[in-house]
């Protein structure tokens, strides 16, 4: 009936698959529960999560080598034996003790791929005010909000997907690991048409990078969207970053961006580091960043 596929990486995942577990025996149906794990280096995680192989129908694996986000979700997809694939990420934990019976209940012919969405519970740790605050405002939106537009506003960490479409879609291997692998799969979806429902049905995030770790991470994923714009894999405009800067291309307004002083981006950073950090000012960050990037490249 439904494979639940679990990629981790330095993280204990035994208190999401014990609950996960509960909730699919609740509902009388046939499942297996598969985690891979990403060769983590961290022992003691890995001893705790040797726990999963007690609990029925449910493996944990701890692959020799670290492969990557896209390929390890492949090798999931690829390793289950049911209809229906549901991706869980790591760091998240249901909210309701109906999850699963909300997922089973659009396992029909009318439905190719469902997002139950995310949620970020109350902040308690002021170290992580950047990170928070954007989770917040641009990631957990309603149901409603994300149909209007359901491609842009699927993320890959809280979804029921058929296999069969997931043969024909998958995570591109081939490119590196610097994020935005969701999004080049959402991008993938809407070219081969496939439609994707959103739904209530969220999970909180509970891995929540301190906000020196997510800057750092965001860079990344300034490099993840070049590469993939440079290499003609998605439309530049489908991420808004790279939309942006095209604009500013168009006006030559991005030379202007590019020399602004130094001492200026480090009154940004300490803002985005600070307790009430500016999302419009992380924005600009970001594209002072993809300006730069692109200059030096």
């Amino acid at each position: 009936m439904i494979s639940v596929l679990i990629p981790t990486y330095n993280y204990p995942i035994f208190p999401l698959v014990q609950k996960i577990h509960l909730l699919l025996e609740r509902e009388k149906i046939e499942f297996e529960i598969i985690c891979f794990d990403d060769g983590s280096p961290e022992i003691s995680f890995i001893e705790a999560n040797k726990k999963i192989n007690s609990l029925s129908n449910s493996s944990y694996h701890v692959l020799p080598e670290n492969i990557g986000r896209s390929k390890i979700r492949n090798l999931l997809a690829d390793t289950a034996k049911y209809d229906w694939l549901l991706f869980l990420d790591a760091d998240v934990i249901p909210i309701k003790n109906n999850f699963i019976k909300n997922y089973l209940n659009y396992t029909s012919a009318h439905y190719d791929i469902v997002y139950g969405g995310i949620r970020y519970e109350p902040q308690i740790d002021n170290s992580s005010n950047l990170r928070w605050h954007y989770g917040n405002a641009r990631e957990a939106l309603d149901a409603k909000k994300r149909n209007e537009k359901p491609y842009i506003s699927f993320l890959t960490l809280n979804f029921l997907i058929k296999k069969s479409v997931f043969q024909k879609v998958r995570f591109n291997e081939e490119i590196p690991n610097l994020r935005h692998e969701d999004t080049l799969f959402s991008y993938q979806l809407k070219q081969a048409k496939v439609p994707i429902f959103h739904i209530e049905n969220p999970v909180y995030h509970l891995g929540i990078e301190s906000s020196k770790v997510f800057l750092r991470k965001s860079i990344e994923s300034i490099e993840g969207a070049l590469y993939l714009q440079n290499h003609k894999l998605i439309d530049p405009n489908y991420i808004k970053l790279l939309s942006i800067r095209q604009k500013l291309k168009k006006v030559k307004l991005e030379s202007g961006i590019s020399i602004i002083p130094q001492k200026i981006i480090r009154k940004i950073e300490r803002n985005l580091l600070g307790n009430k950090p500016s999302l419009r000012l992380f924005d600009f960050y970001r594209l002072y960043h993809l300006i730069q990037l692109e200059k030096n490249a």
